[in-house]
């Protein structure tokens, strides 16, 4: 699932126990950091075990579920084949005693092969199909002491018993005080609980208990563990884009026409941000305990709102190889897929710093918290057209000019001051500066 990605919930099971599986089918669903994404079977085989169930978390590398694959079934003995006797007394003869050893045969398994079911305890599929397998009688089994979940014979405990039996040359069962001895069951003493359970909110006639949903939490959890890990830092730039906006303005017909996308001001954003990381590389990091980890790429995560209100933050990787043309088809790309629900879990890894737009939202400015483990994310302000003073060769006037807040928040543990400040100023001056007669 990616290598930033350490544990996942699953939401819902596909499949269920007995229901035969094909190679690629989905067989449950998952939840990484706010992205939904179905998990494929590798074999084809049969659902034995589900090891979790729906809203458990589940670490990368724990088993989450048991296929049988068609090699692995259980053995079944052919029906005899019937074979014709001839009036030759020489071939009837060979043909009888091949028919009672197979009938012995059979009657030999039968009496060792036991289904197992009057039992009260429980036995997954594959160790009822070892012990057929191996002749293991209903004594046998039910002596054995499980090391699964709630003392449940597991497949290396039904290994371990026949290596014991095969190097003791007996079909007896263990000595139930060596197992004993050899794990003992320890009762653990109850623990009473002492204020930690959380309070019962207090609602009072008429409000509304909401729960927060799987993904507010993930949210709730991300912001709070950010605020106790970095140092946040402000930095805030006022910035004219008067020209910028009157160039907007002028191609952004011709562009839609000639490339069928839309021009916003985000991949212009995103430009002057992979610019500025390009010339300040150290904002570009990440700090793992006592050693700071400098990015090669340039991976530009930005914010996107999702109709029920939480946010979502796909990626941009390379941002800084992309022209403006190609920076405006994967940031409308991502945006429309993000608010359907559509991204793929290695689009929202491998950020290194990240941008969002809180002016979408009429903010002036805003102090955005750092998208961990990054150690930088610029807030970008409304646009706004305000009466500002304009200096020329000629002297100065006021005038009519659209503006904007850069708000740069930075982990002051590895980011200082003038880095910070700096950075956030090169983006503000790169904008400033842009070429009102810019071909696309």
């Amino acid at each position: 699932m990616g290598e930033s990605v350490a544990e996942a919930t699953l939401t819902t099971w596909l499949k269920e126990v007995g229901d035969v599986i094909e190679m690629d089918e989905a067989v449950f669903e998952i939840a990484t950091d706010k992205v939904d994404s179905e998990v494929p079977s590798e074999v084809e085989g049969v659902l034995l075990e589900k090891k979790f169930n729906v809203d458990d978390v589940i670490k990368v590398g724990e088993v989450v579920a048991v296929i049988q694959l068609d090699g692995d079934a259980p053995v079944v003995l052919e029906e005899p084949i019937e074979k014709e006797v001839t009036n030759d007394a020489e071939e009837t003869a060979p043909a009888l005693v091949i028919e009672e050893e197979i009938n012995q045969i059979q009657e030999s398994v039968a009496a060792t092969t036991q289904d197992f079911a009057s039992s009260e305890r429980f036995y997954s599929p594959l160790v009822k199909n070892i012990a057929k397998e191996e002749g293991i009688s209903m004594e046998e089994l039910e002596a054995i002491v499980g090391t699964g979940k709630e003392g449940r014979v597991t497949k290396n405990d039904i290994k371990a018993y026949l290596e014991s039996r095969s190097s003791n040359g007996s079909t007896q069962p263990m000595p139930k005080e060596t197992e004993i001895k050899t794990a003992p069951e320890v009762k653990e003493p109850k623990k009473q609980k002492v204020q930690t359970e959380a309070p019962k909110p207090l609602v009072a006639g008429g409000d509304e208990l909401i729960p927060l949903s799987r993904m507010g939490k993930l949210i709730a959890k991300h912001m709070v563990d950010s605020i106790t890990t970095s140092a946040h830092v402000q930095s805030f730039v006022e910035v004219d884009v008067t020209n910028l906006v009157t160039w907007r303005n002028k191609v952004k017909k011709e562009f839609e026409a000639r490339e069928g996308e839309k021009l916003t001001f985000t991949p212009i954003f995103m430009e002057a941000v992979a610019m500025a990381i390009k010339k300040y590389p150290l904002i570009n990091i990440s700090l793992e305990g006592d050693n700071v980890i400098k990015k090669k790429n340039i991976n530009l995560g930005m914010a996107a709102a999702l109709p029920d209100g939480n946010l979502i933050v796909p990626v941009i990787k390379n941002a800084d190889q992309l022209n403006l043309v190609g920076m405006a088809k994967t940031v409308n790309d991502l945006a429309n897929r993000a608010r359907n629900n559509q991204l793929k879990p290695d689009e929202i890894q491998d950020g290194t710093y990240t941008v969002t737009n809180v002016g979408t939202f009429g903010s002036v400015f805003g102090t955005p918290i750092i998208n961990q483990p990054q150690v930088g994310i610029l807030a970008l302000g409304a646009i706004r057209k305000i009466p500002s003073v304009i200096e020329t060769d000629q002297g100065e006037y006021i005038g009519i000019r659209s503006k904007m807040f850069l708000s740069h928040s930075y982990d002051h543990r590895v980011v200082n001051g003038a880095l910070g400040g700096m950075f956030v100023k090169t983006v503000a001056d790169y904008l400033e500066a842009w070429d009102i007669n810019r071909e696309i």
